[in-house]
This record gives C-alpha cells, sequence and structure tokens, in this order.
C-alpha cells in the first residue's frame, strides 16, 4: 500500500531519514520512502498496511501526518520517474522568461546544465549584464543563434545580388 505523508517543506530529506531509520530499527515492513520530483512537502511511503506506515512515521520531527486515502502506482508514476525531455535550448539562444521574477523579460543563453535542468541567461534589458540561473521550464526559445547568422548571410546575399543588378543596369545605361 502507497502513502503520502505530509512533511515541512524543504525537510523532505530529513524526515525520509528518520523514517527509513525507525523502519530499520523495528524491523518495520516498509518496502519503500522517496521524495517526489516536484512536490514540495510531501514524502511517498510504501508499507504493507496503513498501522505499519502510522508506527513508522508517528511523532517524529517534520512529519505533519499521513494523508488519509492510499494511492495507485498508476497515479504517482509520473512524479517518481519523471519524464525525461530532450531541451532543444542552445548557447546564445535568445529566450523569453516565462516563470518567476522576470518573467516577459528576454535573455540570452550562456550555459546550459542539463543534469540539473537549469540555464544561465544574461537578461537583455538589463544595462550591466546580470547572470541569471532558472530552471529550463522557465524560459521559451524565441530566437536561435545560428537561425539569425542564416538570415543575415541570406539578406547580405539579397542585397550583393540587388546591388550587382542596380551596377549593371546603370552600366548598360551609359553605354547604350
Amino acid at each position: 500500500m502507497i502513502f503520502i505523508i505530509k512533511v515541512a517543506s524543504n525537510k523532505e530529506e530529513k524526515a525520509i531519514e528518520m523514517i527509513s531509520e525507525r523502519a530499520e530499527k523495528k524491523a518495520l515492513p516498509v518496502y519503500a520512502v522517496v521524495r517526489p520530483h516536484g512536490l514540495k512537502g510531501y514524502i511517498i511511503l510504501e508499507a504493507a498496511d496503513r498501522e505499519v506506515a502510522e508506527e513508522a512515521a508517528f511523532n517524529l520531527p517534520y512529519v505533519k501526518g499521513i494523508i488519509g486515502k492510499t494511492v495507485e502506482y498508476e497515479e504517482i508514476k509520473n512524479m517518481l520517474q519523471p519524464k525525461v525531455e530532450d531541451v532543444k535550448i542552445e548557447i546564445g539562444d535568445i529566450v523569453e522568461m516565462t516563470g518567476q521574477t522576470f518573467k516577459g523579460e528576454k535573455a540570452k543563453v550562456t550555459r546550459i546544465d542539463k543534469t540539473k535542468g537549469e540555464v544561465v541567461v544574461s537578461l537583455l534589458g538589463a544595462s550591466v549584464p546580470i547572470p541569471v540561473t532558472v530552471k529550463i521550464d522557465n524560459v521559451k526559445v524565441i530566437r536561435r543563434e545560428d537561425e539569425d547568422s542564416e538570415e543575415k548571410s541570406d539578406k547580405e546575399k539579397e542585397e550583393k545580388e540587388s546591388s550587382d543588378e542596380s551596377l549593371d543596369s546603370d552600366l548598360g545605361e551609359e553605354y547604350a
């Protein structure tokens, strides 16, 4: 049976440690204690029954209580095994901030840490470049660096061709 336990926010790891120590010490049939991905203030405990879960978590610091009903694995599997998305962000990309303090601001990506799921960006609107670390989920790519260089080279080619044509027409008029 799987139970959700409410704990003090940012104290999930300590609560997991204490619950697992108590389960080992008392030889309780607790099968797993995990912290769900992206959910603060809760941990997931798998035990033989509710009495075992209550005994493992009862009267421990940071533990506030067990949520009433049991949970099926299907309901929580995405929290335990987060989807690893292939991130399409590259260094030099122009991004728009979609969350946190800088919502709507444009920034340039200076570093990417895919293991932590973070990017370091430099805000374009700031007079002094300030590196800001944000989660990849909180940015949206609005322009790629390589697309800009391709667009520039295409524009340069078009401008050169049009200037060559105008020179040819100018020369043709003089000799006609």
